[in-house]
């Protein structure tokens, strides 16, 4: 397992890649400091992120998790920048309940990368399960111009 910090403005991110896969994202300092091509590929489109300047990322991702976790994930990474949409809208994509959708976004491993902000409760706004909850999920939303839903 490799590690990185990554500096933005959502805060220090963690990248962990095992294998060839960027397996999770987590908020905080790295304990090590590791340089690869995966990674530093995936600290380079953070930072693009960040600025302003990548709107969807390219990297080799492995969700952990159940096949629905990895489908939920799936229809996450379908949402395109600037967009959002419902945990119901993604439960009737994928043919399960609302809660069992919401539950899978909570436990997203990759965040950020897997844009699990980009997904709302069927009342607006709902929580985020990284750093900073609602307030870092209404920041990635204002990042990708899509806080309008806040006015």
């Amino acid at each position: 397992m490799k590690t990185c910090t990554v500096a933005t403005q959502f805060g220090d991110l963690i990248l962990t890649q095992e294998g060839d896969h960027i397996t999770k994202l987590d908020w905080g300092k790295a304990a090590n400091e590791d340089s690869t091509e995966v990674l530093d590929e995936a600290r380079r489109q953070l930072v693009a992120y960040d600025a302003g300047e990548l709107e969807v990322f390219d990297l080799p991702l492995q969700v952990k998790g159940s096949e629905f976790q990895r489908a939920v994930c799936a229809a996450m990474s379908a949402i395109p920048f600037g967009d959002t949409c419902t945990y119901g809208d993604i439960a009737k994509q994928l043919g399960a309940p609302a809660q069992a959708v919401g539950g899978a976004c909570g436990g997203n491993p990759i965040p950020v990368i897997i844009p699990c902000h980009r997904v709302m409760g069927a009342k607006g706004l709902t929580g985020f399960s990284g750093a900073g909850g609602v307030e870092t999920k209404v920041a990635l939303l204002r990042h990708e111009k899509a806080g309008g839903f806040l006015i």
